[in-house]
């Protein structure tokens, strides 16, 4: 088994192009942000916390966008994206357990398949809540500030 350096490590930033302009969205999508990087981030001895971290994160969140989604004036029905919540957990729960009998490094392809499963999810899924949700509370449209990208 090798250690895994900070320096090493393949990280994952958070960028203004996830944005959705919903204040308490945009804030719970930054902490998932962190807490995919910290587990990417984590050396062997600090997987299982960083995962367990990932996890309470993951149950909050998702509980949260499943209550809304489950709203009976949500348009069209949330259970796709309810469904995509629950198939991201239940892979959390079997990757503790492979990372309990030693297997650390599943952890980090799982932290990886996180950082390209988020932008499509947020863009597609996400995006329409946020809408959703701006247009019940101020009846217009989500408003976006992004920085501009440099390099």
């Amino acid at each position: 088994m090798h250690r895994h350096d900070m320096s090493e490590a393949e990280g994952f930033g958070w960028s203004d192009r996830y944005l959705l302009g919903q204040a308490v969205m945009d804030d719970t999508h930054r902490e998932f942000v962190d807490c995919v990087d910290a587990l990417l981030r984590a050396t062997d001895a600090q997987v299982p916390e960083a995962l367990a971290a990932f996890v309470r994160h993951a149950e909050a969140h998702f509980k949260q966008e499943d209550d809304w989604l489950g709203s009976p004036d949500f348009p069209g029905g949330g259970e796709c994206h309810i469904e995509e919540h629950d198939k991201v957990l239940r892979a959390a729960r079997d990757v503790q357990r492979l990372v309990g009998e030693g297997n650390v490094d599943v952890a980090r392809a799982y932290g990886r398949a996180l950082a390209e499963w988020f932008p499509g999810h947020a863009d597609y899924m996400d995006s329409a809540l946020a809408a959703w949700l701006v247009k019940r509370s101020h009846n217009g449209r989500p408003l976006v500030f992004r920085r501009k990208e440099t390099g």
